[in-house]
């Protein structure tokens, strides 16, 4: 059973998606959601260091988790925000095939997309981003918190 006590959001780590630069603003965001899709190119066009962290609401979007994989596995080929701009900016195209096309406009390895996104490491990190969320209190997307450094304890 996982940890699921309260907590603050986790700060940047060397292994969040995150593009930018100046001061970190962490988005935990669902790729089926209508209100991140319309939210969405305001929160990427802001000067500062974007890191985004999966929050899918699978019980209200069902195709959502099947999106944050595959986001993941554009990742795995360094794509992961080329894939979640393309879903939030066509969010009427998001089964399969579409998903397939996508990823043959970003010249990625189709063989190595389906393999990573149905991958348990993928859905361990979306599940570990989730349940990071879930601790820190957050119930809706998308959710935007300042990246705020861990103490040194000394």
């Amino acid at each position: 059973m996982p940890d699921l006590t309260s907590a603050s959001v986790p700060p940047v780590g060397a292994d969040d998606h995150a593009r930018g630069e100046g001061e970190a603003l962490i988005v935990y965001a669902d790729l089926g959601c209508p209100q991140c899709a319309a939210a969405w190119p305001e929160i990427a066009a802001r000067p500062v260091r974007l890191v985004f962290r999966h929050f899918p609401l699978a019980g209200k979007r069902p195709r959502s988790p099947a999106l944050h994989a595959a986001a993941e596995a554009a990742g795995a080929q360094g794509r992961f925000f080329e894939m979640v701009d393309s879903l939030y900016a066509d969010r009427a195209h998001i089964d399969d095939p579409h998903l397939w096309k996508r990823v043959k406009e970003m010249k990625l390895d189709l063989q190595r997309f389906e393999d990573d996104r149905r991958s348990a490491a993928v859905e361990e990190r979306v599940r570990r981003d989730f349940e990071s969320g879930i601790r820190a209190g957050i119930t809706g997307t998308p959710a935007l918190f300042p990246d705020v450094p861990e103490e040194n304890p000394q």
